[in-house]
């Protein structure tokens, strides 16, 4: 991934064609992700939603609906975001929630969270690894992180179409599920369980296709091409993706996205070890004495 073009996007203003202001793929992967809560015991009094505009807003309302005690405090950089975060998940003024419990937002990572939910934010990361380790900082012990994104599989036909045209990859690589998990316990997580799933989505011509990608996030690839595509390239490109066209979907153009979930725990930090330990020689003998059988 080009660290540059992650950038780029993080900073870039979402604009989504759809009736929500989230991604429709980001908010149905949401969905799913929060039915996964139900084998997690752990009731947080305190959780925090990561970039929760970008990734599924409304997904964010169904875990308020889950943990109606817990407070809800909303991570995001631009202001703007923040802002209709706010207007989408604060309670009306006649709720008696939105007096007791209201909707905290930061534009820097609050500490001391039951649980962090950051859904379809991972594979647009270029460090992985350290926005892991703000997610460790930001739990309490024993809190949990709950996290989706992208797999290896995904656009595996968009791919396909870009190596027979013999043209730079369309997107950078998407990690495997093994590696994030490897990853979780390197950030100092414990217990990571993962689990992946692969969703089919069809698309009535490559125009639509294409709209909705810009909508996901953009090609970060660092093979990608510097300059502009001409009219003449985008008229290849829609030729190309109708070979995609399936007869069993009415003519439909289908792409595979592979969709990884995992949480983890934060565990209690264990004490340091040194590598030289010095025992008094009284200590040594109450030790052995105490050893000796009665």
């Amino acid at each position: 991934m080009d660290p540059q073009a992650a950038v780029q996007w993080s900073r870039r203003r979402l604009k989504v064609t759809g009736p929500g202001l989230s991604p429709w793929l980001h908010e149905e992967v949401g969905r799913r992700m929060q039915e996964r809560l139900d084998v997690i015991k752990l009731q947080p009094q305190h959780w925090l939603a990561w970039e929760p505009v970008r990734t599924g807003l409304e997904s964010i309302g169904l875990i308020q609906a889950r943990y109606p005690q817990a407070q809800c405090h909303v991570y995001a950089r631009q202001a703007q975001e923040r802002e209709q975060a706010l207007a989408i998940l604060q309670k009306s003024w006649w709720q008696p929630a939105r007096w007791l419990n209201p909707l905290q937002l930061h534009d820097e990572v609050p500490l001391k969270q039951g649980m962090l939910w950051a859904n379809m934010v991972l594979h647009t990361s270029a460090e992985p690894l350290t926005l892991m380790g703000q997610w460790h900082q930001s739990l309490e012990v024993d809190g949990f992180v709950m996290f989706s994104c992208l797999g290896p599989d995904t656009l595996r036909e968009l791919r396909s179409v870009y190596a027979a045209q013999g043209w730079a990859p369309p997107a950078h690589e998407f990690t495997d599920m093994h590696d994030w998990g490897d990853m979780l316990v390197q950030a100092g997580f414990a217990e990571p369980v993962m689990d992946m799933e692969r969703i089919s989505l069809t698309f009535e011509s490559p125009e639509r296709l294409l709209l909705e990608l810009r909508e996901l996030g953009r090609n970060m690839s660092v093979q990608r091409p510097r300059g502009l595509k001409g009219r003449l390239w985008q008229t290849q490109l829609h030729q190309a993706l109708r070979h995609l066209a399936r007869p069993e979907e009415d003519g439909r153009i289908m792409l595979t996205f592979e969709v990884i979930y995992g949480h983890a725990l934060k565990p209690q930090a264990r004490a340091k070890v040194q590598a030289h330990s010095e025992i008094g020689l009284d200590d040594m003998r109450a030790m052995l004495r105490q050893s000796r059988p009665e």
